[in-house]
């Protein structure tokens, strides 16, 4: 039995305010259901926010990290290791990628990508070149850096100042761009689709034009793919989905499918000015963290795993247009492969967290991106009974939801 000691008033007593989790205390997953502390039942379409991309417990995962457990867990980047160097390798062969930096965290993955184009462009330009430019509603972290390179300033308040050079556009908007792009800029960072921003897709003409920019100007582009890589489109990393290359990209969340791991993947030459003493990260390159994000990589990057991410994606778009048809909920579904996002009818509008916790009273976990998107970030290999299930149980839940704003 699970401690009846610990609720969710525990949280109040003992943890720093910055989060307010829902009542109910997960305590065991598997696959894609998840129970609480009273045994009770749940769906999750949330992921972890799009981290478990293999669902809970998998096997493979399992097998990995006990394994390793019993080898090495630690050692210190003065000597490197086997796990690390495999998961290099795998990264090397099946992305552009030519060097890997490895780190723990998304935030950190941006913290090194970020520092890395500032770099390189002092290196090969002069200190001069020195400009990022991003783009609003972006999201790239909540270290310092990322937070001034991250187009929401209401992360930013509070905690100025924030380092400087730093200037943002319009997503989809290449106009935008090219008004602030000059000789200065030394890089362009984007997430090929937004995540907390609301889940916005770029364009593929965007992506292509902000390569070509990049390209003109002597600047690197970044792809921040930490909530959209890992086959989360249904290709390994979305640039691949796209057709267009960066310079740079980050990944974490479902490479370690919890475990946390990180990791900025770029070229030779790029990489290069990061030298030995420039950068480092104490547990970047644990043997336990390196080892579950190879054996992740090698499940995920399936011909039959990626061809589901296409026919999951296919029953929640249309499950979701259903609803918003019947119902009037919904003004846009949108998203790729298994990151969607469903923006509420004006007539709902800022009532997307009262829709996520009716979805989690009938049953369901999903998430919500900003006070008008819910966000649906399901494991890529839920079970179609799964998916299915949880779409009626939302339906029932969000037509009483419905009828209760109406009446």
């Amino acid at each position: 039995m699970h401690s009846s000691e610990l609720t969710r008033a525990t949280f109040d007593d003992v943890m720093v305010p910055n989060y307010a989790p829902g009542n109910m205390i997960p305590v065991k997953a598997k696959g894609s259901r998840v129970q609480d502390q009273a045994g009770r039942e749940y769906i999750d379409l949330a992921g972890g926010i799009a981290v478990t991309g293999l669902g809970h417990g998998h096997p493979a995962l399992l097998k990995a990290l006990q394994e390793q457990s019993e080898q090495v867990w630690h050692l210190s980047n003065l000597l490197t290791n086997e796990p690390a160097l495999r998961l290099g390798q795998y990264l090397c062969e099946h992305t552009f990628a030519e060097r890997v930096f490895m780190a723990n965290s998304g935030a950190e993955a941006n913290e090194a990508a970020f520092k890395l184009a500032r770099r390189y462009a002092w290196q090969h330009h002069g200190e001069n070149k020195q400009e990022i430019i991003a783009f609003d509603n972006s999201f790239h972290g909540r270290t310092l850096f990322t937070l001034a390179v991250g187009g929401q300033p209401k992360y930013r308040e509070g905690f100025e100042p924030v380092p400087r050079g730093i200037v943002h556009g319009t997503f989809n908007d290449l106009a935008s761009v090219d008004a602030l792009l000059s000789e200065r800029t030394c890089a362009i960072v984007v997430e090929p689709i937004q995540g907390e921003g609301g889940v916005r897709p770029a364009e593929k003409a965007f992506l292509q034009g902000l390569r070509e920019r990049c390209d003109q100007v002597g600047a690197l582009l970044v792809f921040d793919e930490v909530q959209c890589g890992v086959g989360r489109t249904g290709s390994l990393y979305a640039y691949q989905h796209y057709g267009v290359t960066p310079d740079i990209l980050t990944t974490a969340k479902a490479l370690g499918n919890g475990f946390p791991v990180a990791a900025m993947l770029t070229t030779a030459a790029i990489g290069n000015s990061l030298g030995v003493g420039t950068h480092g990260s104490t547990y970047g390159g644990n043997p336990l963290a390196c080892a579950v994000a190879e054996t992740v990589l090698k499940t995920v990057n399936q011909p039959e795993v990626l061809a589901g991410v296409t026919e999951r994606h296919q029953m929640i778009r249309e499950s979701l247009e259903q609803m918003g048809r019947e119902l009037g909920l919904f003004k846009e579904v949108r998203g790729g492969g298994l990151l969607m996002g469903a923006e509420l009818a004006p007539a709902y509008a800022g009532k997307a967290k009262a829709l996520m916790d009716a979805a989690l009273d009938a049953g369901v976990m999903i998430l919500i991106a900003g006070p008008d998107v819910l966000r649906f970030a399901p494991s890529l290999i839920i079970p179609e009974q799964d998916l299915a299930e949880a779409l009626e149980r939302m339906q029932v839940a969000f037509t009483q939801w419905v009828q209760t704003q109406q009446g």
